[in-house]
């Protein structure tokens, strides 16, 4: 089902153009009124699957969250495991969880990047423990600077250069001695942030 097909079954039960980067009350009130839940739980699986698809461009965490809670909640209807208005509630939730992460990013004062950065940094429950939260935010904004700084080739078709970025990364992360804990996983996760990051920034130069 394409974008455009989900707008027209929502014109043909009487609904307005969703916009699927807010989740208004008013929208997801809207999808709990209407007579077929099963098209209401399909129609709402699609505009978060796409926006899912969004994060996964831009933000390693977020992406895989709100992947495996929507997974959790299409097995479960398509195993007829819980009726459907209550899969379409679980839609809903996760709705707001989006709008909540949206919101919660815009209080940090980081850009999009950065944030991405920050989530990922804070996987690790000794960095949110034992650093400041200004601390992990400047780790954010310096790896956002690094990864600019490195993504100059196509690391895709020259190793070397992936290499380096992933040496400046870990150089970084030492400064900061992060992770306390020294988990080698919390390390990897910011790597994998930092390799998105250059991804991203590769494709917009070459667009």
């Amino acid at each position: 089902m394409s974008a455009g097909e989900v707008v027209d079954i929502f014109g043909a039960v009487g609904l307005k153009k969703p916009d699927i980067s807010i989740f208004s009350e008013e929208f997801l009130a809207e999808i709990r009124g209407l007579q077929y839940k099963s098209l209401a739980a399909e129609v709402l699986r699609k505009l978060l699957s796409d926006e899912i698809k969004t994060y996964k461009k831009t933000n390693l965490v977020k992406a895989k969250s709100f992947s495996e809670m929507l997974e959790a909640a299409v097995i479960k209807l398509q195993k007829k495991a819980i009726e459907t208005a209550e899969v379409i509630e679980e839609l809903i939730k996760l709705a707001k969880e989006m709008q909540k992460a949206k919101e919660a990013g815009k209080k940090t004062g980081l850009n999009e990047k950065e944030i991405a950065f920050y989530d990922a940094i804070c996987t690790n429950e000794s960095a949110v423990r034992e650093m400041k939260d200004d601390v992990l935010k400047q780790i954010a904004r310096e790896l956002v600077k690094t990864v600019k700084e490195n993504a100059k080739v196509d690391w895709n078709i020259r190793e070397n250069v992936r290499a380096q970025m992933r040496v400046a990364v870990k150089r970084l992360l030492r400064k900061y001695d992060y992770p306390p804990d020294a988990q080698e996983a919390a390390t990897e996760i910011v790597l994998e942030q930092a390799a998105l990051l250059g991804e991203d920034l590769l494709a917009s130069a070459s667009a």
